[in-house]
């Protein structure tokens, strides 16, 4: 396919479900053909691709482990090899267990790092080699990074490291027309909020934002639009907190 009369294409990762998802589903309703990347569940993936498909858009899967560099660089590959191109990289996957800072915890701190700010060094690290003039970088951050709550520590700690690696890559892109930003959304509603809460804690954390509801993940793919769209283009090495005043 010859990069120059290819539409615009994004690799999404973690797009089986929630806020991944939503950006990919918002991106190609954008017009940009989408590689839904995916950790292991294959059929949720397909969804999102026969969802982009059906709507008339362009999408192919490819799983990965986004801590994983050889998986990184077949994603890049793979997204180039399908749609000849990359303009638009949004780093949506994460996990987010609850851990206290204590020594019994260290295994879920080693998973959080390994997947939310290895993954997201890797898939930078993978744009920046990968993309060109006008292309866009988003990552995907945390509100939560504000509040502090208790048994948060492993996923702010992750989230304030890919906070710090957008802006000395926004740096290290100097003169390459590639702009480097973050979205760190405020409490949502999907599946990975919703994990181990019970509907108190789901309630009091929908009040906290002066809206005073959760957001959904089509509020955070919008946000991700705009920085991925013509407009998006003066905005650069700026986390954009997309919580409805939670933080």
């Amino acid at each position: 396919m010859n990069a120059n009369t290819a539409p615009k294409a994004a690799i999404v990762t973690g797009a089986s479900r929630g806020i991944g998802r939503a950006i990919a589903l918002r991106l190609a309703a954008d017009g940009f053909a989408v590689t839904v990347n995916y950790a292991g569940n294959a059929a949720k993936a397909q969804e999102t691709v026969t969802a982009i498909e059906a709507a008339g858009g362009k999408a192919i899967a490819i799983q990965g482990d986004v801590g994983n560099p050889v998986d990184v660089a077949a994603l890049f590959e793979g997204a180039r090899r399908a749609f000849g191109r990359i303009d638009v990289v949004v780093n949506s996957a994460g996990i987010m267990p609850m851990a206290p800072i204590n020594e019994a915890s260290l295994a879920d701190f080693d998973k959080v790092i390994a997947t939310n700010l290895r993954g997201a060094f890797l898939v930078l690290g993978q744009a920046a080699a990968n993309l060109g003039e006008g292309g866009r970088i988003i990552a995907l951050s945390t509100s939560v990074i504000a509040k502090s709550f208790p048994s948060y520590g492993p996923y702010i700690a992750s989230k304030a490291g890919v906070e710090g690696l957008v802006h000395v890559l926004a740096n290290e892109l100097r003169g390459r027309g590639i702009t480097v930003n973050a979205v760190a959304p405020g409490p949502v509603g999907t599946e990975l909020f919703f994990n181990g809460k019970t509907p108190e804690q789901i309630a009091q954390l929908s009040r906290l934002a002066p809206l005073e509801r959760l957001g959904t993940p089509e509020d955070i793919a919008g946000v991700v639009s705009f920085l991925a769209g013509p407009d998006g283009g003066w905005v650069n090495s700026q986390v954009l907190r997309a919580n409805g005043g939670f933080a």
